[in-house]
């Protein structure tokens, strides 16, 4: 084993987003300084697998579901941890995780916890901060309780549906006709409808419930998407904002990810500079609210006409794609992609060892 660290590059995974994670991990290992890390790839099946990849190879979506590399667990090793084979045997260890699985079971507070439990850094937001961001619901009563501006919701969960479809409906039906229906724990757009008329309504709550038992239904307002990106630990900065002008009718997982997508990035967003403050202010007080560190897009909905910025939603594991808006802005802000790759894994350390350590 060489001198350097060894980053453990986590993805693949139970959630809707696998796709888009192996994708993401491919950008990662590709920006990752060969010259200060060692990468090591680890992909997760879609039964929760760990699987090592051959050392250096770039992350594969076929590898993954072949079940190909050695089949692993993690066991904690001082500050580190090692992947263990089935005889026993240690296949590799890892000084620090970094971790690009999107949605349930990667941005929800579990992985973070196993990487608590093991006792290894991790790139990204821990348990806490990882799990109220990704739930769409409990996020949004923080921030309102705390003053942040969002538009009105309802939080609806399956049973409430199943059990009394017309006291739901007049339950969303104070929001208007014009609403988005989006599982609570989800990204990428998956699960996401636009209900333009109540007669759309009950397909798109079905299509939220089967990816999650709560949705949550959003007002629909007429603005433009702009999304700013955070970097630090305690003393958190902003990227310049960008605006997303999506292809379709509004910014949809295909919109987003398809080779045929025709949205358009925006970067820097065009503001005014008093707007571009405003959000990279709130950016940073909701990063700070809710407690996360490392990195996180925070996207916002500035409604034309009247000019009021709203909150969607934070995203402690942001995408990595090569089209991915979170390394984008922090290229237009000044930090290349392989510096910012480097800087997360060094946030990860830095936190890490700063933590407390408990004594009998």
């Amino acid at each position: 084993m060489s001198g350097k660290l060894q980053v453990g590059l986590l993805y693949g995974g139970r959630s809707g987003e696998h796709e888009v994670s192996v994708r993401s991990a491919r950008s990662v290992a590709a920006a990752l300084d060969r010259g200060r890390f060692d990468l090591v790839p680890i992909g997760l099946d879609r039964s929760g697998g760990w699987h090592c990849m051959p050392g250096g190879a770039l992350p594969d979506a076929v590898a993954v579901a072949a079940g190909q590399g050695a089949a692993v667990v993690p066991v904690g090793d001082s500050g580190a941890c090692r992947l263990v084979g089935d005889a026993g045997e240690t296949v590799q260890r890892i000084d620090v995780v970094f971790p690009v699985l999107h949605g349930p079971f990667g941005e929800d507070g579990t992985i973070q916890g196993l990487f608590e439990v093991l006792g290894v850094p991790y790139v990204g937001a821990g348990v806490l901060g990882s799990a109220v961001a990704m739930d769409k619901d409990i996020q949004k009563r923080l921030m309102r309780d705390a003053g942040v501006p969002i538009v009105p919701f309802v939080t609806l969960r399956s049973d409430e549906w199943r059990d009394d479809p017309q006291a739901a409906r007049r339950r969303i039906g104070e929001l208007g006709d014009r609403v988005f229906v989006k599982p609570a724990n989800l990204g990428s757009s998956v699960g996401i409808s636009k209900v333009d008329a109540p007669a759309q309504l009950d397909a798109a709550l079905d299509t939220a419930f089967r990816y999650d038992s709560k949705a949550v239904v959003e007002k629909a307002v007429d603005a433009r998407e702009i999304e700013c990106a955070v970097l630090g630990n305690r003393d958190p900065k902003a990227s310049l904002p960008g605006e997303i002008e999506p292809g379709e009718e509004f910014y949809s997982y295909d919109d987003k990810y398809s080779a045929e997508s025709t949205a358009r990035l925006l970067i820097p967003a065009p503001l005014t500079a008093a707007e571009t403050a405003e959000i990279q202010q709130l950016a940073v007080r909701c990063f700070e609210i809710l407690d996360l560190r490392g990195m996180a897009r925070v996207d916002f909905f500035l409604e034309r006409g009247s000019g009021r910025l709203y909150l969607n939603e934070p995203n402690t594991i942001p995408g990595f794609t090569s089209i991915s808006m979170y390394p984008k802005l922090w290229e237009a802000s000044g930090v290349p992609y392989p510096e910012l790759v480097s800087r997360l894994i060094e946030l990860a350390l830095e936190w890490h060892q700063a933590r407390p350590v408990a004594v009998d």
